[in-house]
């Protein structure tokens, strides 16, 4: 082969090389433009369920005080209760 023939397919793999790349960096962009859409909606439901969580943890500690209380005073139902169950 002549030398110019040698140059035309170098050119032409260059070319080629350079669509390639841009066709592959095109469709990495529309994922990456299709995953920044998801994010943003994941987003806005994480910041409604942060205040609903807000909601809940004000509540907590008013539910659990009396549910210690309870829980604090089981052994000693158990034990009572075992006595009435034997006698």
């Amino acid at each position: 082969m002549s030398t110019d023939v040698y140059i035309l397919l170098s050119v032409v793999e260059a070319v080629l090389l350079v669509v390639v790349l841009a066709v592959a960096l095109i469709e990495i962009r529309r994922r990456l433009d299709a995953i920044a859409a998801d994010l943003g909606t994941l987003g806005s439901a994480l910041g409604g369920v942060e205040k609903d969580l807000q909601l809940i943890g004000v509540a907590v500690p008013p539910i659990n005080d009396p549910l210690s209380a309870i829980v604090a005073a089981l052994p000693s139902i158990a034990r009572k209760a075992e006595i009435v169950a034997r006698g």
